[in-house]
């Protein structure tokens, strides 16, 4: 199989690992907060916490959809077990199985682990719970929060796999799978955030868990490096082994 095209991994690790550790550093609370209150009304509350449009079709259908493309990988991964048409793709349809499996199937654990609270439960804005950041004390409640990273993003930040498997095949349709892939994720965010659903950090969040487990989903089983470019022929390694 031919080389994979250039790709700079300390780099494109480094970045989203360096905004990590920017994110727990800074005071994202008082971003997330003046955002939201962009999304809230004091006496209605979220504007898009009833919204049709942003529950049952931003929210429901295209999760279903995204849920459709991950079964479509699974038995098109099937499929290359059995079709020898389809060798080929073999690896690239495995990769999309396990990288979009492990992006959204993060979430769950990491909320239940982190309990953190929604927008809408606190009392800043018409809930009954008190505000703990992602790293402090969290005081004891009743009914744990389940908010952190955002689930929703992950269904659209988890077709980043999308542009790790075409990029050494289909190098054009890669970039457009990668904007695709950022704008649906953001999409996804912004809709939740209007609902009062997620903070813009806990978004964030899952866009930097899921390139980085995309990325190194990629380079484990995608990624082959380009033979060197120096090589030694044969008579060069006989006259050095005759000196």
């Amino acid at each position: 199989m031919p080389p994979s095209r250039p790709f700079n991994f300390l780099l494109w690790s480094g970045l989203p690992l360096a905004a990590m550790a920017l994110l727990l550093l800074v005071d994202t609370p008082r971003l997330d907060f003046a955002l939201a209150h962009l999304f809230y009304d004091s006496q209605t509350g979220f504007i898009g916490r009833h919204s049709f449009f942003l529950e049952d079709v931003l929210h429901d259908r295209a999760k279903q959809v995204v849920i459709l493309l991950g079964l479509l990988a699974v038995a098109g991964f099937a499929a290359s077990l059995l079709a020898k048409r389809l060798r080929q793709w073999r690896r690239p349809l495995g990769y999309l199985v396990l990288a979009l499996g492990l992006s959204t199937a993060i979430v769950t654990p990491l909320k239940a682990v982190t309990a953190v609270q929604c927008p809408w439960s606190l009392t800043e804005f018409g809930g009954v719970e008190p505000y703990a950041p992602l790293l402090g004390h969290h005081p004891y409640v009743d009914k744990p929060g389940r908010c952190w990273p955002g689930g929703h993003a992950s269904a659209g930040f988890s077709l980043l796999a999308l542009f790790f498997a075409l990029r050494d095949r289909r190098p054009r349709l890669a970039r457009a799978a990668l904007v695709g892939a950022l704008v649906l994720g953001s999409v996804f965010s912004v809709g939740r955030m209007m609902q009062g659903a997620h903070f813009l950090s806990h978004n964030l969040w899952t866009l930097l868990f899921d390139w980085m487990i995309c990325l190194v989903c990629y380079r484990l089983l995608l990624y082959r490096r380009a033979p060197a470019e120096s090589t030694v022929t044969l008579g060069e390694t006989l006259e050095v082994s005759s000196s």
